[in-house]
């Protein structure tokens, strides 16, 4: 019997060993993947500001896109699909994402005049401008400090006011998932119907989605691979969340807010505070969706586009 036990034990710790090496190596392909997708798709510029990394696709009427946290100028390309192919997208990676360093000043207002020196490089004088998520600080810190630079503004999901301190569960969440290539790799993969509700879409609103809109959620949580080329940007995020602050009388673009009651990341008040202090702002107040607008993203897209045709065509005239 005993030799039987140690048998049975030998063959599970095989099995478990094997099955390890398998995750493991799967964990370095999925890695080496994204790292080659992330420095190849964008490029440095030198500003006034400092280098800044950012893409841009298309042409038309320019749109900086502004991603939110663990995000980059990948994430900003992949949530453009809410703007359409219309327009001349410029996606930049903010401060601490991927390649674009952390300066001494990293608030939203040094990220905003860094957007204008971006723009200044770029020879480009006016743009529509679509913050999203923890991109908002900065998207209005630009309307509010270059009103001329300020064409338009959306804001998707986006933080516009402090919230208060992350508890201590929030906080070993965030430092667990956020700290560790693998242990997002690994959340991402194997649960990630947990990882959609930590970002704040609820488990009903996933199991009505679309097939087309299921398939787009790995498409979503892999775009932050690998973490640690973001984990400066969100713990950045991060400290400047408490002290947010903004002339919001200052703002002279037309904007639009769209925001999910049911949004447990950046809640529904954030898009409330910004329809109610931004002179003239629209709310489009969406019943489900969570931070990311699952089941919504044809209906945030529509209005997003006829927003900006309607403003870019003032503009334009």
């Amino acid at each position: 019997m005993k030799k039987i036990g140690l048998l049975a034990l030998i063959a599970l710790s095989v099995l478990f060993a094997v099955a390890a090496a398998r995750v493991y190596l799967r964990y370095r392909h999925d890695m080496s993947v994204a790292r080659e997708r992330v420095q190849a798709g964008g490029q440095i510029i030198q500003t006034s500001s400092g280098p800044i990394e950012y893409a841009t696709v298309g042409e038309g009427y320019p749109v900086l896109v502004v991603h939110g946290a663990g995000g980059g100028y990948d994430q900003g390309l992949l949530l453009s699909q809410f703007v359409g192919d219309e327009f001349r997208l410029i996606a930049p990676s903010r401060f601490g994402y991927v390649n674009t360093p952390v300066p001494a000043d990293a608030s939203p207002a040094a990220q905003a005049d860094a957007y204008a020196d971006l723009l200044d490089a770029l020879k480009i004088q006016r743009v529509a401008v679509v913050g999203i998520s923890a991109g908002g600080p900065s998207a209005l810190q630009l309307a509010v400090r270059h009103p001329d630079r300020a064409s338009a503004l959306v804001m998707l999901s986006a933080v516009s006011h402090t919230d208060p301190p992350m508890s201590l569960m929030q906080k070993i969440v965030w430092n667990v998932m956020f700290r560790s290539d693998f242990a997002y790799w690994l959340i991402a993969t194997g649960f990630e119907s947990n990882l959609m509700s930590i970002f704040g879409v609820p488990p009903e609103v996933v199991a009505e989605l679309s097939p087309a809109e299921k398939d787009w959620i790995p498409q979503f949580l892999q775009s932050m691979h690998p973490i640690s080329l973001r984990q400066t940007g969100i713990f950045n995020d991060i400290r400047n969340g408490s002290t947010l602050d903004y002339r919001f009388e200052r703002i002279t673009a037309p904007t639009l807010v769209i925001h999910a009651v049911d949004d447990s990341l950046v809640e529904f008040s954030h898009g409330q505070y910004t329809a109610q202090n931004v002179p003239g702002a629209r709310l489009i107040q969406l019943e489900s969706g969570g931070h990311i607008l699952m089941g919504q993203h044809e209906k945030v897209t529509s209005e997003v586009q006829e927003f900006l045709r309607r403003h870019i065509q003032a503009e334009v005239e």
